[in-house]
């Protein structure tokens, strides 16, 4: 049963979604804040071939330090929204690395 912490982050059991807009095509991979209650991440990877959510997965496992086959798009693969589903540890643990991005790009 998933309990809705805000638009941007939905705690489940043994895992995480997270509400995404992804810029493609962007200078460095980076995460730069909030936007429209999703969490806003510039790839450098180009919309195409499945490349930039390829390079979405790999980003979001570097960060949250697991495994790339524990981060799934869930909803909008085709698209610069996605949902985002981040198993692999403790979902309070995956929630804090979450917050301790938020506060650095405020």
């Amino acid at each position: 049963m998933s309990t809705p912490d805000s638009p941007l982050c939905t705690v489940t059991d043994g895992s995480i979604i997270l509400s995404l807009h992804i810029q493609p095509r962007a200078s460095k991979n980076e995460v730069c804040g909030i936007l429209d209650n999703a969490l806003k991440i510039r790839l450098t990877s180009p919309p195409v071939d499945g490349a930039a959510n390829k390079r979405c997965r790999e980003f979001l496992a570097e960060l949250f330090d697991v495994p790339r086959s524990e981060v799934k798009i869930i909803s909008g693969e085709t698209s610069r929204h996605k949902r985002v589903r981040i198993s692999g540890k403790d979902p309070v643990e995956l929630r804090r690395v979450l917050e301790g991005l938020i506060r650095q790009h405020r």
